[in-house]
């Protein structure tokens, strides 16, 4: 049987760290873009997550878009 809080708690500090380093990440790229020359300020771009669990046969794909100024 799962214990269905412990589970809840590693799934929520797993998706914190996905959160926290995926942040980090997008930071640093939209920084490294804007330095160079014909990035547009006020640009929308759009994110693409995928999650994975191949032992659970399970893909899960988050959309959106997120805008740059």
């Amino acid at each position: 049987m799962v214990d269905e809080d412990k589970l809840n708690m590693q799934i929520r500090k797993f998706l914190k760290e996905v959160g926290v380093t995926s942040q980090r990440e997008i930071e640093r790229a939209v920084a490294a873009m804007q330095g160079k020359e014909g990035f547009p300020k006020g640009r929308s771009i759009t994110a693409v997550m995928t999650l994975k669990i191949a032992d659970l046969e399970l893909e899960h794909v988050v959309e959106g878009s997120l805008e740059v100024e």
